[in-house]
């Protein structure tokens, strides 16, 4: 999966000891041992003689080099918002010194460290939730929450695929800003959604929410990791035009989430009909509690 990317001797250390079946992140930080996390524990990484493995500066710059296709200017834009993408929705969170002029983030560069983050399509895991979202093959305004590495696109991926699964016969316009959710190459996800989704990648929320609404026709529009002071208003019409949307946000749990800045107005205009609180106790998309548009707990585990 990595082979193309990673220095020989990490891969091959990697694969001698663990499966990319399994591995959720590979981290690797300058002069440091190159960890391995598989369901949230951390694991070092060992060669054959059971040393540590240690990443260097130039086994980073190498990865990088490699993940921009041999080019780090052609991908400095994606960079400059800390990640790049690689292929089967694979993300790359880089760290480094970052470049600042005229309070503009020029670059970043003398990479400290990168957390490759590795999706799995966890099959059935929003099964649990499902029934709570979808009424009369309708879905329900749904804001996924939980930390980072719980699972929220793992289960919006599998929301998706359910649809399908269930005929629920909807327009699903994917607003997939960073290419995670489906991994689209060519025109074709790489990771299974199913088939009722159009799917715009490598663009903003708001382009993509403006031009699919008049462009597309969706009945639903699903995408990742909101911004609420910054996203918000393509929330709000979306819903003034009658299309339902499910996103995801980074939060611990519904007392954390209060405290965003914009989620009052998410409450006293409703626009959210359900909350899903997501952990990570079982792997990765584990359901923990579900709210209604009062926040009142409908599921509780």
């Amino acid at each position: 999966m990595l082979k193309e990317y990673l220095d020989n001797e990490i891969y091959s250390a990697i694969t001698k000891a663990f499966s990319f079946n399994d591995i959720n992140e590979v981290r690797l930080r300058v002069n440091e041992n190159v960890i391995v996390v598989i369901k949230n524990k951390k694991y070092y990484l060992k060669d054959d003689d059971g040393s540590f493995v240690k990443a260097s500066a130039q086994t980073i710059e190498n990865f990088l080099l490699r993940a921009s296709g041999h080019s780090l200017y052609a991908s400095n834009e994606s960079i400059t918002q800390g990640y790049l993408t690689l292929p089967k929705g694979i993300r790359v969170g880089v760290a480094g010194k970052v470049v600042v002029n005229d309070n503009k983030i020029i670059t970043i560069k003398e990479f400290q460290s990168v957390n490759i983050r590795i999706p799995h399509f966890v099959k059935n895991c929003s099964l649990a939730a499902y029934d709570y979202l979808i009424c009369d093959n309708n879905i329900k305004n749904t804001l996924i929450i939980s930390p980072p590495g719980c699972g929220k696109t793992t289960f919006i991926r599998d929301l998706i695929f359910q649809l399908y699964q269930h005929n629920i016969s909807k327009n699903v316009l994917v607003a997939d800003e960073r290419n995670e959710i489906s991994s689209t190459v060519t025109g074709a996800p790489q990771l299974n959604i199913g088939g009722f989704c159009d799917i715009y990648t490598n663009c903003s929320k708001e382009f993509a929410f403006k031009c699919g609404i008049r462009s597309m026709c969706p009945d639903v529009i699903v995408t990742d990791e909101l911004d609420l002071k910054k996203d918000l208003p393509c929330i709000v019409e979306a819903i003034n035009c009658g299309v339902n949307v499910v996103a995801t946000i980074h939060a611990k749990d519904i007392e954390q989430l209060k405290v965003k800045s914009g989620f009052s107005e998410i409450i006293q205009n409703r626009y959210f009909s359900r909350f899903v609180v997501l952990c990570s106790d079982d792997g990765p998309g584990t359901l923990k509690n579900i709210y209604n548009e009062h926040l009142e707990c409908i599921y509780c585990r």
